[in-house]
């Protein structure tokens, strides 16, 4: 099994490519149909902002351990504007571009965990982490 998936996300293609690479790496941990399809979407939703605001960025999916559980971590990594209001983002209620509609608050609520880190003018990072159950 590899170590880890890195994919460059600078169209929509890219978001496929990343999504797919995600789920099979994921496949490999043992994860169920629905924790794929979930982790898919995840990737989806999150990359998707790469390409609607910062243009180009980068996913990588990797194994994570801790004590006996095992699971991936997926960072969505953009150089981009960044999000000035991340708060004021993230609450239910504030309006979404259109596609699924899940976003930023999606991913979150998709994962079993879920930090965001973004400074205006510098990027953001999505640091997303599901665990085999």
């Amino acid at each position: 099994m590899e170590a880890e998936v890195r994919v460059r996300i600078q169209s929509l293609a890219d978001i496929v490519v990343a999504r797919q690479q995600g789920r099979a790496f994921a496949a490999q941990l043992g994860f169920s149909n629905s924790h794929l399809a979930i982790i898919a979407t995840a990737i989806s939703e999150s990359a998707r902002n790469i390409v609607e605001y910062a243009t180009e960025g980068e996913v990588i999916v990797t194994l994570v351990n801790k004590g006996d559980s095992r699971g991936i971590e997926v960072m969505v990594i953009d150089h981009g504007p960044g999000i000035a209001d991340l708060a004021t983002v993230l609450q239910d209620g504030h309006p979404t571009r259109p596609g699924l509609g899940m976003g930023l608050r999606g991913s979150r609520r998709l994962m079993d965990e879920c930090e965001i880190a973004s400074e205006v003018g510098k990027g953001t990072i999505v640091t997303m982490k599901k665990w085999v159950v």
